[in-house]
């Protein structure tokens, strides 16, 4: 078999992450992973949300167009992810304690 296997430990960490999140767009979930996890790129999250997408992990709830002062430009696109039919968020109790303290939730 050719290609990355399906299984993927920064996917499942997405999972568990968009869990307690319920709905978040590809940087919101990077600041999270960076800060319970070990590192990975933010293009890495951005691979694993869509590859999500295509296994139905993850599903686009939807997409918005923001206005701001940003480096490339004035707008900004933003696609938010909530879990797929196929995600089986199973975190461990520590896990758990560290996403909620990630995103200031007690």
């Amino acid at each position: 078999m050719r290609g990355r296997k399906p299984k993927s430990r920064i996917r499942q960490n997405i999972v568990e992450i968009l869990y307690f999140m319920k709905k978040g767009y590809g940087y919101d979930i990077y600041k999270v992973y960076t800060q319970v996890f070990p590192k990975v790129s933010m293009r890495s999250i951005y691979y694993h949300l869509n590859k999500g997408v295509l296994l139905k992990e993850f599903a686009i709830e939807k997409i918005s167009k923001e206005k701001g002062n940003y480096s490339w430009g004035s707008e900004a696109e933003k696609i938010y992810y909530t879990l797929g039919e196929n995600a089986r968020p199973s975190c461990s109790e520590r896990v758990r304690k560290k996403i909620m303290r990630a995103l200031r939730i007690s």
